[in-house]
């Protein structure tokens, strides 16, 4: 096995525990992360991490590695209840990395935003969650949450 996959599975054996700490020391300084609602650098990265281990207090996390060709993704499905709504989310997503220096330095997840705000917002998700403007407005929502976090952390 290489060190790439030896470490991406670190990290997601570290976020089954909620161990935000591991889960950072993980990426490098520069790192990138990129989602349907995050588009992260540095130590806002992190702080995320942090934020979501925290508020996840029911968080349960399957995950699955894989390395083909040097190149190192992951599949990985989070339940928990999204705390702004009390509702149930199952999602499904899709990670790629990139590494330098032994360390992460480009993460990118992948999920089917309509299936998760259906989920996760019910029927506002339902009747707009194909739309760019409701995915703006949970970008916005969740960047707002990370700062407001990153200011009392």
């Amino acid at each position: 096995m290489s060190a790439e996959k030896e470490l991406i599975e670190k990290f997601y054996r570290a976020f089954q525990q909620r161990d935000y700490q591991t889960m950072a020391n993980c990426y490098h300084p520069d790192a990138k992360f990129e989602d349907e609602a995050f588009k992260l650098q540095g130590n806002e990265i992190a702080a995320m991490w942090h934020m979501l281990c925290e508020r996840g207090t029911d968080l349960e996390l399957s995950f699955s590695v894989s390395e083909q060709s040097g190149k190192v993704s992951a599949h990985w499905e989070p339940r928990y209840t999204f705390s702004q709504t009390g509702r149930k989310v199952h999602n499904i997503i899709d990670a790629e990395f990139e590494f330098k220096d032994g360390k992460i330095i480009k993460h990118r997840d992948q999920f089917n935003f309509w299936r998760w705000s259906r989920q996760a917002l019910g029927t506002p998700g339902l009747l707009l969650g194909w739309s760019s403007m409701l995915q703006n407005k949970v970008s916005q929502m969740a960047n707002k949450s990370l700062r407001s976090f990153m200011k009392k952390a």
